[in-house]
């Protein structure tokens, strides 16, 4: 039985010097006023600043803060990860810590886990960006990603998001993913919910995205679509396309033979022929990727003895 009242909160911070004591002390009202049981794991993501002696100084006061501290910078999806890695309680609650994600939402959250549900991620309906470099290709993002993924979710990139604690430990983070959680845990039975949240404008310091992360969101979901879809098989990805371009290819083939036999048209000044046979070549190494990659599939999951399967509860 998962306690609603036991929670880990993960926060990533990259030069959020003026940000950290501010927010931590939010984040006691809220733990005080609703008498959680708590850890916060601090994850310093080779801030150049003063970020890591201020969160020293809270640590000294407050043993229940943890701090880990990276050599370099990472990255948001690598420090959430570590904090996951890290975190002993049964609720994870991750929220950025540029005190634009409001703690007070925190109980809004445990709330919607309490129902039921296994990951809830919070929706600033009322987001405080800019709308070109931020707010329009969010947007675009999130439609994308609802999309392909089939989990709609209206604000994907909100990191103030609570997850239970087992939802986490089967999923493994790269590149930018942080963000597709809710739809790898949708993949593998988790019940996914939403729920408005506030929002604030940055006082201190300066946001690390821009516009740029668009592309990089892009990429890593066509590589989330094929974790979704085929990561079990992907002779079902490779072996359609190998097929379709073979039975185009074989089109292409019939026609010049048809023409050759019955129109009298001569193979040899047709350069469609050469067309023909390069994508009945290509279609036939699609086939023979996939097979490769089933192969690997299977070595990967039998050595490193990973199950195909994730198991909710055992009923003895």
């Amino acid at each position: 039985m998962v306690n609603p009242k036991s929670i880990s909160l993960v926060i990533p911070a990259f030069n959020e010097e003026k940000n950290i004591l501010p927010l931590y002390n939010l984040l006691r009202k809220v733990i005080e006023k609703n008498k959680y049981y708590y850890e916060i794991i601090f994850v310093d993501d080779g801030s150049t600043d003063n970020t890591l002696r201020v969160l020293k100084s809270i640590h000294k006061k407050d043993k229940k803060v943890k701090i880990i501290s990276f050599r370099k910078n990472f990255g948001q999806t690598a420090a959430l990860s570590s904090g996951f890695d890290y975190a002993r309680k049964s609720i994870v609650i991750t929220l950025d810590a540029d005190l634009q994600n409001d703690p007070r939402d925190i109980p809004t959250l445990l709330r919607e886990i309490d129902k039921g549900y296994d990951v809830v991620s919070g929706w600033r309906v009322n987001r405080k960006d800019d709308f070109l470099t931020r707010n329009f290709p969010s947007y675009f993002a999130n439609w994308l990603i609802s999309k392909i993924s089939g989990i709609k979710l209206h604000d994907y990139g909100c990191t103030l998001k609570a997850y239970k604690k087992d939802i986490l430990e089967d999923i493994k983070l790269y590149g930018e993913m942080h963000r597709f959680i809710p739809a790898i845990a949708a993949s593998v039975g988790a019940r996914v919910g939403e729920v408005e949240i506030s929002h604030h404008r940055r006082r201190y310091g300066k946001s690390k995205y821009g516009i740029d992360r668009t592309l990089r969101v892009i990429l890593d979901l066509l590589v989330i679509k094929f974790i979704l879809s085929y990561q079990f098989r992907p002779i079902q990805l490779f072996g359609k396309l190998g097929f379709a371009i073979i039975a185009f290819g074989s089109l292409i083939f019939i026609w010049l033979v048809y023409g050759r036999f019955f129109l009298a048209q001569p193979l040899s000044t047709r350069p469609l022929l050469v067309v023909s046979i390069f994508f009945i070549l290509v279609g036939i190494q699609f086939i023979i990727f996939g097979l490769l990659a089933e192969i690997m599939v299977r070595i990967y999951f039998e050595s490193q003895k990973k199950p195909t399967y994730f198991i909710k509860k055992i009923v003895k």
